[in-house]
């Protein structure tokens, strides 16, 4: 992958207008991943990647209205649906970014949480985007890495095995993580859901 990015805007882009047509049925993943995040009224969240935004409904009730919550994605195309479905634009609470979570034009430790739905797999470098991830959330904030299907399903999908080296494998995923400044805390791979959730070490 391009440190450009310039392959994941292209793959999104092209998919953007008919992306939440695809996975109708994603909304109660979303929702049950969110609530594992343990989001508290007046949080401050990331949703890293955000996409068509099928996250912030579910991340904005978690954290109520003096909560933030912040949707950030490359893809222009992805943003613009997440507007169209009524999901984002305007500031607080609906503030939409487009910036490379790797670079992000937030301030250390500003955020309680971060939520990333699909975004490891396009990570251009997973450890130095996952450390940018830990800058911005305090210490003991948390980490979902969430898809709603597991790893096994979703290389079916796609006519590919899951092999050891994958970095939603467990072993690989908290190591990478720990050199992030992250500690695994939690690990699910079902053929229904994957969900990693990890805590900021201080």
């Amino acid at each position: 992958m391009s440190d450009d990015h310039t392959d994941v805007r292209a793959f999104f882009a092209t998919r953007a207008a008919g992306w939440d047509s695809r996975f109708p049925d994603d909304g109660p993943a979303y929702a049950a991943a969110v609530a594992e995040l343990g989001l508290r009224p007046g949080d401050a969240v990331l949703d890293a990647g955000c996409g068509t935004g099928r996250a912030l409904p579910p991340l904005r009730t978690a954290v109520g209205p003096s909560g933030t919550v912040i949707g950030a994605d490359l893809t222009p195309e992805m943003l613009a649906e997440a507007v169209r479905a009524g999901r984002g634009g305007g500031t607080g609470a609906g503030a939409l970014l487009l910036t490379d979570v790797g670079r992000l034009p937030l301030r250390d430790g500003g955020l309680d949480a971060v939520f990333g739905a699909g975004l490891v797999s396009h990570l251009a470098d997973p450890v130095t985007d996952l450390r940018e991830l830990a800058r911005v959330v305090r210490p003991g904030g948390r980490l979902a890495l969430f898809h709603p299907i597991g790893r096994a399903a979703l290389a079916a999908r796609h006519g590919r095995r899951i092999t050891p080296d994958d970095l939603r494998a467990e072993p690989r995923l908290r190591a990478v993580l720990a050199e992030a400044g992250w500690r695994l805390v939690s690990y699910v791979d079902e053929d229904a859901r994957f969900l990693a959730l990890a805590v900021r070490e201080d």
